[in-house]
């Protein structure tokens, strides 16, 4: 949760954020105000979860900034610290929704349990938020939406089948457990020569309206029917699985042939259909779609306003490669996080559908061209060039005829994961080394200012939960300690370079010498006279 807090007093605003460890609670304070104005300003930019206030300030008085605050965002808590024992004071700000109501001097276990009941206060509220009419409306909006993007992605081979039946779950789709699918890939013939071709924006209606027609018009028929990512309508048909499947890929194709009819007389176009060359579970589902798109892609050979079944001779010119897209995402991502140990393993079980088991010379040549296409599309994905991840190996690279057993082809796979991981971990902690560098020649350069987290964070438009994290990580200690631990240090040297208490407050950011005082005594068990 973050705090900004406002108060004109110095000394106090200054106790407020440095001498209570709201750290230690979960709570990060990104802002200081000295007057209303100043804390708007701040609140309208920091946006805090929790503000802590005066009711008296210059510029803007408590009252009025407590009405600019819940008018711009009615969930923020907020807490008054005041010196006045005023009825009317407290009853109004109780009245807009005041957490707490806490005069002066009240004591850092109050001030602290106060803001700890204000965000418990706002994680309630969040939670039944969340729960509320309006987010199931609009997962209602969206439905569709999701429910063809699952489409997609389903067809597209990233989803195992686990995933498959959680997520339709969650988006009400019924999946029987022995259902056999069809899938049929439907697109608008492309004109001949001497046809003036549509337009983009006409296309694209044209592929609308064939969606919506193809659904109305194979209605009651057992199907889903979505558009596929190239905007082309793809039918899954679905039956039990004990259908023969004979039977029912003849039912798709008759089915299908009377739809194009149909459809052209509608659009006036003619449309092509690219039909799988047989049925599967919903396991197959992502290669009866490749099946179907492959039988629309021979349409050249055809002619135009078919339907189209897909024939193992279409693809006899090469061997099928027994390629799963959800392993290869998964594999990206290991790499992509580093994580060499789950990289192996994706591996070794792509291995094992792939080219381990490839039985001709042929097939194992196939295997190694995809490897080979797959590591390089993950490595220039990542910014990488082949030559600086995997050194050596980049002349197997240009020259795979060099791998000429499965025993090579393997360990060249597993060097280039193992230097896909390496560049990885370099570049991390070059980028990690490179950002708490610059945070630390913040520090040095502005010792004798206010700095916070929240201040460097917004200079480097990055998040302060982010940086607090990685900075924690490559020093060990947290902002706000290593900062109060360098001015420490820098002071305690100037005094015994003989400076005056007062100035050595000054050098190091402390315009209140008496609480300057406190923090170097907490600090290094004496006070700045004595080491003077």
């Amino acid at each position: 949760m973050n705090l900004l807090i406002a108060e004109d007093e110095d000394r106090l605003r200054s106790s407020l954020a440095y001498n209570i460890p709201w750290e230690e609670h979960g709570i990060e304070v990104v802002g200081l105000a000295e007057n209303g104005l100043r804390a708007l300003e701040l609140f309208e930019h920091q946006k805090p979860d929790i503000v802590l206030m005066d009711i008296q300030m210059p510029e803007m008085d408590g009252i009025s900034l407590i009405r600019e605050i819940q008018h711009k965002d009615a969930m923020v808590k907020l807490i008054i610290l005041s010196g006045h024992d005023n009825f009317e004071y407290a009853q109004i700000a109780l009245e807009h929704g005041v957490v707490k109501y806490l005069l002066k001097p009240a004591g850092e276990d109050e001030i602290v349990n106060a803001v700890l009941e204000a965000a418990d206060q706002l994680r309630v509220e969040l939670e039944r938020l969340n729960h509320q009419i309006k987010l199931e409306e609009r997962w209602q909006q969206h439905l569709p939406y999701l429910r063809e993007r699952f489409m997609q992605h389903w067809m597209s081979g990233k989803y195992d089948p686990q995933q498959v039946l959680e997520i339709s779950h969650d988006l009400g789709i019924e999946l029987g457990n022995d259902w056999q699918y069809t899938l049929v890939v439907l697109d608008l013939d492309d004109p001949a020569p001497t046809e003036a071709a549509p337009g983009d924006r006409d296309r694209r209606k044209l592929m609308f309206s064939l969606n919506r027609l193809a659904t109305e018009l194979l209605y009651p028929v057992p199907a889903w029917i979505v558009m596929d990512t190239n905007e082309r309508t793809v039918i899954l048909f679905h039956a039990l699985a004990g259908e023969d499947k004979n039977r029912e890929l003849l039912t798709v194709n008759t089915i299908v042939d009377r739809l194009l009819s149909r459809l052209k007389e509608v659009l006036k176009v003619p449309v092509n259909g690219g039909i799988s060359g047989s049925t599967g579970g919903r396991e197959d589902v992502s290669k009866l779609y490749l099946q179907a798109v492959k039988a629309l892609q021979s349409r050249m050979l055809y002619g135009a306003g078919i339907a189209i079944p897909y024939r193992e001779e279409q693809g006899a010119a090469c061997p099928e490669l027994e390629v799963h897209p959800h392993l290869e995402k998964k594999l990206e991502i290991a790499l992509e996080t580093g994580d060499e140990r789950k990289a192996r393993a994706i591996v070794d079980e792509m291995w094992d559908t792939n080219l381990g088991q490839a039985e001709s010379l042929e097939e194992a040549r196939e295997y190694v061209l995809y490897w080979s296409g797959l590591l390089i599309r993950m490595m220039q994905k990542m910014g990488w060039s082949v030559k600086e991840v995997t050194g050596d190996d980049y002349a197997l690279f240009q020259n795979l005829r060099l791998l000429s057993t499965k025993e090579q082809v393997r360990g060249w796979i597993f060097r280039t994961v193992e230097g896909i991981v390496a560049q990885v971990e370099r570049q991390r902690k070059a980028v990690s080394h490179q950002t708490v560098k610059r945070i630390l020649n913040m520090v040095e350069a502005e010792i004798d200012r206010e700095i916070t987290l929240h201040t460097v964070a917004s200079r480097m438009y990055v998040n302060s939960s982010y940086l607090s994290r990685l900075f924690k990580q490559e020093t060990g200690k947290a902002f706000s300690a290593y900062v109060v631990e360098r001015r420490m240090e820098l002071a305690k040297a100037t005094l015994q370079k003989g400076a005056r208490v007062y100035d050595a407050a000054r050098t190091v950011g402390y315009r209140d010498v008496s609480y300057f005082t406190k923090v170097f005594r907490k600090y290094w068990g004496v006070t700045p006279s004595e080491i003077k």
